[in-house]
């Protein structure tokens, strides 16, 4: 398979191009970013982040890791990478962003995918160091970059395809960032996502789903599709991780949190919604 790291990045200060300089990107404006030795990138100045490591904690990457690797999730990064490269030329690299990638299970699956036949240029984004970490270790080919969706440290135009997988979506920047014709694919939970671990874990179990929200300025709506399956969890292990890489465990109180914690099996209900929208062409 052909997968290449995406290069263009721009300095989070000035909004100038980078360019790789041995182990450090650099601006014309003499901004210097160091590469970490796990192969990525810091992209996220001091006075952008709202708290001291912003984003997933270490053990809620962990978790995620354990638990997306399982294979729990594979539909769901399957039919995320048949819409990425629907309509996708063949002639040239795909310029693909994941916006808020965590630690980068649907790139990879991504990639696996496309197999030889999709030559991709890949980028992963997130604001979480821990979860950059996590991903350059698993697969140095992509380009890995601590960065925010609000201040995406990319050239205007430069993607093809845009993921946005249980995230906090920027439309502004996505369509920045996108070409015209570029397509966004977003993933949100739908109102039975979960329902029976919420069911343990809350007194009073809510619907799991965000606001409708309008068409996104600049896009039109290509396609939804709904997808629900069951998974059978058949261990404490994974029905921690599954608890632990979500907001849930920190909105559960105590009791919640223990209630789970003593489930040996578990029988849960998967839902998402999945979108894909095009950027509008001039």
């Amino acid at each position: 398979m052909t997968i290449t790291a995406f290069d263009k990045l721009t300095c989070p200060l000035d909004g100038t191009a980078l360019q790789q300089a041995g182990v450090a990107w650099q601006c014309a404006s003499g901004h210097s970013y160091d590469i970490a030795r796990q192969g990525y990138v810091h992209l996220l100045p001091v006075q952008n982040k709202r708290s001291r490591d912003p984003g997933d904690s270490k053990a809620m990457v962990a978790a995620r890791r354990a638990f997306l690797n399982s294979g729990y999730y594979q539909p769901i990064a399957d039919a995320v990478a048949e819409a990425v490269l629907a309509g996708a030329p063949l002639s040239q690299p795909l310029a693909c962003l994941d916006a808020g990638c965590g630690e980068g299970y649907y790139l990879r699956r991504l990639a696996e995918v496309a197999g030889g036949h999709h030559p991709l240029s890949i980028l992963g984004l997130d604001i979480s160091k821990y979860a950059i970490q996590a991903a350059a270790r698993q697969d140095a080919r992509p380009a890995w970059v601590v960065g925010s969706n609000a201040n995406l440290p990319v050239e205007a135009e430069s993607m093809d395809r845009l993921l946005c997988l249980f995230g906090f979506p920027v439309y502004a920047e996505f369509a920045r960032v996108l070409k015209p014709g570029g397509r966004l694919v977003q993933v949100d939970a739908g109102p039975d996502h979960l329902k029976e671990l919420r069911a343990i874990i809350y007194p009073e179990v809510r619907k799991e789903t965000r606001p409708v929200r309008a068409l996104p300025e600049g896009f039109g709506h290509l396609s939804s599709r709904e997808l629900s399956l069951t998974l059978e969890l058949t261990n404490a292990g994974a029905i921690g991780d599954l608890l632990a890489m979500t907001p849930h465990f920190y909105r559960a109180n105590a009791e919640g949190r223990a209630a789970a914690e003593a489930l040996e099996s578990l029988s849960v209900t998967v839902q998402v919604r999945i979108q894909s929208f095009e950027k509008a062409r001039a």
